[in-house]
């Protein structure tokens, strides 16, 4: 893999926080051309133009609010949809004596952090800046590792915060938040729609253009995330490296994360992908053909790295 400089990976995830910024917004309001497009195709082009010209600014205020309160609710929605808990220092002392000492290494400011009380194996970490970077292990990973792939699994985790994973990621997720929303709304709209005794044939087809575009909207949103490059888990283990110097403790932690990484709370695919591994439990058919828009390289690709340091 060519080398790539934790300062270039820091602008490369700058800018592509910039993108994601107005790439979802500009998709949302391509697809309510179409809708407008669509539901209104008997009407003339300048009548069509005229509604989506007023409907747009309603829009873009809608995915502002929307984005300022997940913006700054993120931490709260992340512990909801993970179960966890802050981790108290009497309780986690070896958890703190671990970050501090790697926080100290680098110069860094310790994170918050977090405990997830699963006995499966997997970590995550999150925030937009230093007042909200958090680090979340859970119960399993903290009882089942030794210090030393303990350390590796969290010096994994601060190299996301040091390249500003963590904040691309965010961003991601209330974007991805938004479709979700619409697709559900819609969804809702049209089973009330068709089990109400005054069905309204035209407002139940624009409900079903909505729920479609939603849908196509929540598609394109996954390419989208493909922003978050695959390269930047292998990077974040080669920070790992590069803070502890035991590539072998990290790569025998993520064997040991490999054997049981399904996190019982996470239901979210978007909240999902946060982790140093995918928690999904079952390996269905559609679990592998999801796997080619995973923001994950498969694991065992990422031990063999760690094994040739």
């Amino acid at each position: 893999m060519q080398y790539i400089g934790i300062q270039t990976q820091i602008s490369r995830n700058n800018i592509r926080s910039v993108l994601l910024l107005l790439s979802f917004p500009s998709l949302l309001l391509v697809l309510t051309y179409l809708f407008f497009n669509i539901v209104y195709s008997n009407e003339n082009d300048e009548n069509t133009n005229k509604m989506f010209f007023s409907a747009a600014p309603l829009i873009m205020l809608f995915v502002a609010v929307w984005f300022a309160i997940a913006w700054f609710s993120h931490t709260a929605m992340i512990a909801k949809a993970t179960d966890s808990k802050p981790l108290e220092r009497q309780e986690g002392k070896r958890v703190y004596n671990l970050v501090e000492n790697l926080c100290i290494s680098r110069g860094l400011k310790t994170p918050k952090i977090y405990i997830i009380n699963d006995d499966s194996l997997n970590a995550f970490a999150s925030g937009i800046n230093d007042d909200t970077y958090a680090i979340s292990l859970s119960k399993g990973i903290i009882n089942k590792l030794d210090d030393e792939e303990l350390e590796g699994v969290i010096a994994h985790e601060l190299t996301h915060i040091i390249n500003r994973d963590v904040r691309l990621l965010i961003i991601s997720i209330i974007f991805v938040g938004i479709f979700s929303f619409i697709a559900e709304f819609a969804m809702r709209s049209i089973s009330f729609s068709n089990n109400s005794r005054d069905k309204n044939k035209g407002a139940g087809n624009a409900m079903i253009v909505i729920a479609v575009l939603a849908f196509a909207g929540y598609l394109l949103s996954i390419f989208f995330r493909l922003a978050l490059s695959r390269k930047r888990e292998y990077l974040a283990d080669a920070g790992a490296v590069q803070l502890t110097k035991k590539p072998l403790a990290l790569a025998n932690a993520l064997r040991k994360v490999s054997g049981d990484p399904f996190i019982e709370a996470v239901k979210r695919e978007d909240v999902a992908q946060m982790f140093i591994e995918h928690p999904q439990k079952d390996k269905s058919f559609f679990s592998s053909i999801s796997a080619l828009f995973a923001t994950h390289p498969p694991i065992e690709d990422r031990i063999k790295m760690l094994e040739q340091f």
